[in-house]
């Protein structure tokens, strides 16, 4: 069983940046491949960004690519979204997500593949 928990959200300017933070607890961290999802007010759960275990291989929506990086430390079994130049349009709960049994360099792009969830933490953007 993974728990995670998300922190670093909260209200900026249109161009700011943030630092979103996950922590997993679990022994296994460094087995799971990691995601950060958003849902905006009124549209679907989206993904943002996913990393492989190894951290090698990243992927990121075409919306938020150049502007959001992703990344992980496996030894304190966190994972960053660190978001620059952020737009009203990136207004979103953000959720945090782990995929157990993936393959070292592998990340997963679909909602559906993920095993456990975060509660999310809010960014809203002011325009």
């Amino acid at each position: 069983q993974v728990q995670l928990v998300e922190s670093g959200g909260g209200l900026v300017q249109a161009g700011g940046s943030l630092r979103l933070s996950c922590a997993a607890s679990g022994r296994t961290f460094s087995t799971f491949a990691m995601g950060w999802f958003r849902r905006a007010p009124g549209k679907e759960r989206e993904l943002v960004a996913t990393i492989s275990r190894s951290g090698g291989n990243t992927y990121g929506a075409e919306s938020v690519k150049g502007r959001f990086t992703i990344s992980r430390d496996s030894a304190k079994n966190m994972v960053y979204l660190q978001m620059n130049s952020l737009k009203p349009e990136d207004t979103a709960v953000y959720y945090c997500a782990a995929k157990a049994g993936t393959y070292v360099n592998s990340y997963y792009d679909a909602e559906a593949d993920y095993d456990y969830w975060g509660q999310g933490t809010q960014v809203t953007v002011s325009s």
